[in-house]
């Protein structure tokens, strides 16, 4: 190709060669070195990093695309809003008016591209790095043909507590919270059927449900050391990011939410569960219309969510030298707080996906006892 005048050489899925994350430095030493440029590409991240950390250290640029942010999700496939990048951001695999549809339309294709775009690929690197010396305590997992599945898990096992923690916040104590009221006050179509169901019942099934998807038959348990051990190479490969939850009243203690950066995944898996959780024998008296418009409230509440998680995330990776957290006090939080503690100063956000803002939604941010406490501590 040199010979013939070619300057560039575009390599896609280079990391399915045999000992490719072992002689990578020939691209670079070799032909790089004579003039040539050449761009590598493959749906493998994790074997892109063992190879920059070691054969083409120093010798190549990196450009991650497991994360797409919504402003490129919106100039590179033209797709417009908000709620279709909650739906299906997250890869640029398909172009044109089905982007992503076909991979997170359904719990089957998501959880087909949880299993090829991440567990196998992480399980093809680590047994193609080092002689297959990298496996630290997942060998045991890797010997017995048990890891694809066990990193398929934890992803799911994930997103069942962020699922978990959107429900059980409405079916605790006999009362759905907002869900209840959000049916009660629609202006259009106002309801009171969730107050018929049996909450602890369904809080119960919920909780069953979610156990028993997480506990399939496995020659290995997964131990915390599995679990950490996966988390790394998850964070790695830029597909989970953990913010902090900072306790005003607390501020040694500090807990952090995992938010996914590929949003259509997270709600794939969460719609799939909240419809398998609508089967409750009581909800399925309910006429269709009122099935149909409660759970289309609680997905509404997941968007919620994820809209937050989307903005945490897109501000901490836009302001690597700031710190960006949840603000928790005694009642109530701040959704987003940026601090430049250079500078001595803080910025604080409440965060809604909503039509129609409206003071009490903001209640927090005007509450002169918060904001002095937050002043005394971030500016």
């Amino acid at each position: 190709l040199e010979e013939a005048g070619y300057k560039y050489v575009f390599i896609d899925e280079v990391t399915l060669m045999d000992g490719f994350i072992e002689g990578a430095a020939l691209f670079s030493d070799i032909f790089a070195s004579s003039g040539m440029k050449i761009v590598l590409s493959g749906t493998d991240s994790l074997g892109f990093l063992f190879s920059q950390d070691e054969q083409l250290y120093d010798r190549c640029i990196m450009l991650h695309t497991t994360f797409i942010s919504y402003r490129e999700f919106e100039n590179v496939l033209g797709i417009k809003g908000v709620d279709e990048y909650i739906r299906f951001g997250g890869t640029m695999s398909q172009s044109g008016e089905n982007y992503n549809k076909n991979i997170f339309s359904s719990k089957k294709t998501t959880d087909e591209y949880v299993n090829t775009a991440i567990a196998r690929n992480i399980q093809h690197s680590l047994k193609n790095y080092q002689n297959e010396g990298h496996f630290r305590g997942l060998y045991s997992l890797y010997e017995k043909n048990e890891l694809t599945n066990a990193i398929n898990r934890i992803v799911e096992d994930l997103n069942h507590r962020f699922t978990l923690d959107i429900l059980t916040r409405k079916f605790k104590s006999h009362d759905f919270g907002s869900a209840k009221d959000l049916l009660l006050k629609d202006k259009e179509n106002p309801s009171d059927s969730l107050y018929e169901l049996n909450s602890e019942k369904i809080t119960s099934d919920l909780m069953n449900l979610l156990e028993i998807k997480n506990k399939e038959e496995l020659l290995v348990g997964i131990e915390d050391c599995h679990r950490t051990e996966i988390k790394e190479y998850l964070e790695l490969l830029d597909l989970i990011c953990e913010i902090d939850i900072v306790n005003m009243t607390n501020l040694n203690q500090k807990n952090t939410m995992i938010v996914f950066s590929q949003p259509g995944l997270r709600y794939s898996q969460a719609e799939s569960l909240i419809k398998v959780l609508m089967n409750d024998e009581l909800f399925k008296t309910f006429s269709l219309d009122e099935r149909k418009h409660i759970t289309e409230k609680i997905l509404e509440d997941v968007k919620g969510r994820m809209l937050e998680e989307i903005v945490l995330l897109e501000t901490k990776k836009a302001n690597p030298e700031l710190e960006v957290f949840k603000l928790q006090f005694a009642i109530g939080e701040f959704d987003m707080v940026i601090f430049d503690e250079d500078k001595g100063e803080c910025q604080l956000f409440e965060i809604k996906h909503t039509n129609e803002p409206f003071e009490n939604q903001y209640r927090h941010l005007t509450d002169q006892n918060k904001l002095a406490e937050t002043q005394n501590r971030f500016g």
